[in-house]
């Protein structure tokens, strides 16, 4: 985004006639929050000093007693926002402490910050690429509700293959049966038109974007593909981009979601992620003579990702509904090794061109429930100690891995089962993220305690409805 100073700022919000300035930031779990002043409120001066913030009900942020904090826009975030009546310009903030002054250990974009700062110091590269692939499915209704005495949900589709029966008046046919959603042209695919308006309507914020198609799933599941960036920037750009698509299909009277498996047995929205390392405009994984092109450096990368990914799924898959997307057996990537072109694999080296400046590598594990800054950040660390230990990653699989006999198979490690598995091997398996000080032992812990609390213990005491139809007649 442009570098612009807090003046610059003003001046520009002047210039567009904005009317409201509206304060982002990013909680603990990865929702966007924010609140709105009149522009009479904002100046050079009020831009420097910060917004004042009560925190206690974020998710994540202080207890009561110790909840005030001042939020600092940083200038080069700000935007038009597309989707409010009145004309509003957009900051994204770094949240502060109101009395020392320094940047908050538990704000997530500051963790960001400090990735990048501390991969500068370690002189290994000065830039690390990422670039995600956040798939979501598109919905025309949802309902869900759970009480002491009652659970249900219910999504719906035009789209969806369970629909083809149904009394539509007329009923159109054209629903794409389970898993044969990759990718059939309109009118099969009903959502063309409604991702061309999501792109366009990124590309007009300047995130540029790749391809957009529909995804494997029945019932709208949807990919739309953005050029790479920064590792902070990026994460940035992800809040951007889920806030761009859910408030477009929001305006065509659709809703948008990114929670990994909406759908029973059929495809979950995963969010692969592309990562590589460069020093001086020149990329660092790159050797010709290496595995799939691949430079000793990028390999130690991939050991270290592979070693230390049950404690990085806390971040990169930290929902219980996480886990019933990555189920061995299926195309979900649950298996800790790499290949070339195995997409059961963990890690994936993408072939598709062989410029040494494409060579990159691909963890296919997370999901777009993540709270990017945290999650990249966390996949660099794990990186970098590989790098710094010569982590040597298992032989690469380029076989498929669910092809392979039960005794082989057994050898291969794989993913946690489950968040409360991924929450145990974090508590275990944290000093890489220590270092440079980048994710304190509070934000750790915090996040450990927030997640078995609030959505593990959360879930793990509810009778589910599935349960009724088990065990009832018991």
């Amino acid at each position: 985004m442009e570098e612009r100073t807090p003046q610059e700022v003003v001046d520009y919000a002047r210039e567009e006639g904005v009317e409201i300035v509206d304060f982002r930031f990013c909680d603990l779990p990865g929702l966007m929050q924010h609140f709105s002043v009149p522009l009479h409120e904002f100046s050079e001066e009020s831009g420097r000093a910060g917004q004042c913030l009560g925190g206690a009900s974020v998710g994540g942020f202080p207890e009561i007693q110790e909840s005030a904090m001042v939020l600092l826009a940083d200038p080069n975030t700000a935007y038009l926002d597309p989707f409010t009546a009145r004309r509003t310009l957009n900051l994204n903030c770094f949240v502060h402490d109101p009395i020392t002054g320094e940047h908050y250990s538990r704000d997530p974009r500051f963790i960001a910050q400090k990735a990048e700062e501390h991969l500068l110091a370690t002189g290994v590269a000065d830039t690390c690429y990422v670039g995600p692939e956040a798939e979501f499915f598109v919905f025309d209704d949802v309902r869900f509700s759970q009480t002491q005495h009652s659970a249900m949900y219910s999504v719906d589709s035009v789209e969806a293959s369970w629909n083809t029966g149904r009394d539509e008046g007329p009923n159109l046919g054209y629903k794409p049966r389970y898993k044969e959603g990759y990718f059939p042209v309109p009118p099969m695919d009903h959502f063309q038109d409604l991702r061309s308006e999501m792109t366009m309507a990124l590309e007009a914020l300047d995130i540029p974007v790749e391809v957009q198609h529909h995804e494997v799933g029945t019932a709208g599941q949807a990919e739309i593909d953005i050029r790479f960036d920064s590792l902070a920037a990026m994460a940035d750009k992800l809040m951007l981009f889920k806030y761009v698509i859910k408030n477009v299909a929001r305006q065509a009277g659709k809703t948008a979601t990114f929670m990994p498996k909406p759908i029973f047995e059929d495809n979950g929205s995963g969010m692969h992620v592309h990562q590589s390392l460069w020093k001086n405009g020149e990329p660092l994984f790159f050797d010709e003579a290496g595995y799939a092109g691949l430079s000793d450096m990028a390999r130690w990368y991939i050991g270290g990702l592979l070693a230390h990914a049950p404690a990085v799924c806390a971040f990169a898959n930290p929902t219980t509904n996480s886990y019933k997307r990555l189920v061995p057996g299926y195309e979900a990537p649950v298996n800790l090794v790499y290949s070339q072109r195995n997409r059961s694999a963990s890690v994936r080296i993408p072939l598709y061109s062989k410029s040494p400046k494409a060579k990159r590598i691909e963890f296919r594990c997370p999901d777009p429930s993540a709270n990017p800054y945290l999650a990249f950040s966390a996949m660099l660390l794990a990186g970098l100690d590989g790098i710094a230990n010569r982590t040597e990653p298992p032989d690469p699989v380029d076989r498929d891995l669910y092809d392979l006999p039960p005794e082989e198979l057994r050898n291969v490690p794989q993913v946690p089962a489950s968040l409360e598995a991924a929450l145990d091997a974090l508590e275990a398996d944290r000093d890489f993220l220590r270092a440079g000080d980048v994710f304190t032992d509070d934000l750790i812990d915090t996040w450990i305690s927030y997640k078995r609390t609030a959505e593990v213990d959360a879930l793990r005491l509810r009778p589910h409805p599935w349960e009724f139809h088990l065990y009832y007649d018991i």
